[in-house]
């Protein structure tokens, strides 16, 4: 068996400055991801873990161990009917099971679901993204709450903002794929507020008008709503106007301020 990729790579050079990637079928027909480097290929499956292994029978070690805890939990939980209820949101040290090279293990798996979901933003398969998104917050989740040392429960905390950014971009994309640009603007609009929440969590809400995330998803967001129909500000326009009529005045300001981010007009109606 000829091993030499010299031909494979000759066939496609690698381009810098951009990522190189391509969605081929494999020899089981089945389509595979492949993204050049400057010094070779990188190859994934499109669904289940990217490298195509299934650990422990689970499709990835995100779901195994997901699964050890949901049974674990439910001891714990039946241990914990009798703790005082201001302990209750607290994770049970028995449920701190996840060992440092577990986490490891997690951390590893992650990155190539981080691979993956870049090539698929190149490759505009935002339901891709979303699901590996969604899914690596997920690993976030586990770490921080079932890892056994606190530096394994911090480890990926740093990497959080920026996925929350890409799943929204992702649902922003699917949105404006299926013409719909006020979906899109929503599906933003919600990834902001999600990192909003996220650093008032973290006791460090002046981070939040520092975040290049937040910042790139308001460039998103501004670049989209001279894009919305018109017929939402007349729609907008109506709900004002219904309710300066009612004296409901902080639904009014809200829907000024709406009016105002998608470039209508403010001001009170006329008075006939």
């Amino acid at each position: 068996m000829n091993r030499d990729l010299t031909e494979l790579l000759e066939e496609w050079p690698f381009q810098p400055g951009q990522i190189n990637v391509r969605l081929i079928q494999g020899n089981d027909g089945e389509p595979r991801i492949q993204v050049r480097l400057d010094l070779g290929l990188l190859q994934m499956f499109v669904d289940g873990r990217p490298d195509g292994q299934r650990p422990h029978g689970f499709d990835s070690l995100l779901e195994y161990h997901e699964a050890r805890i949901d049974e674990l939990s439910a001891g714990a939980e039946l241990a914990a009917q009798g703790q005082d209820e201001e302990d209750e949101d607290e994770t049970p040290e028995s449920l701190r099971i996840l060992t440092p090279d577990e986490c490891r293990l997690l951390r590893e798996e992650a990155v190539q679901y981080y691979h993956r979901y870049i090539a698929l933003l190149v490759l505009e398969d935002y339901e891709g993204v979303a699901r590996d998104t969604s899914r690596n917050l997920r690993v976030f989740d586990l770490l921080s709450e079932h890892a056994a040392t606190e530096e394994d429960r911090r480890s990926m905390e740093q990497n959080r903002p920026y996925v929350m950014m890409m799943r929204a971009r992702a649902l922003a994309s699917m949105a404006l794929r299926d013409d719909e640009p006020k979906a899109a603007v929503h599906a933003i609009e919600e990834g902001i507020e999600a990192l909003r929440q996220y650093y008032i969590d973290n006791d460090a809400l002046e981070a939040f008008e520092q975040s290049g995330e937040v910042a790139m998803l308001r460039e998103m967001r501004d670049a989209l709503v001279p894009k919305l129909p018109l017929s939402q500000k007349a729609e907008l326009r109506q709900r004002l106007e219904a309710a300066i009529a009612a004296e409901n005045y902080e639904l009014a300001a809200i829907l000024r301020d709406e009016l105002r981010l998608i470039g209508g007009d403010p001001s009170p109606p006329a008075k006939s």
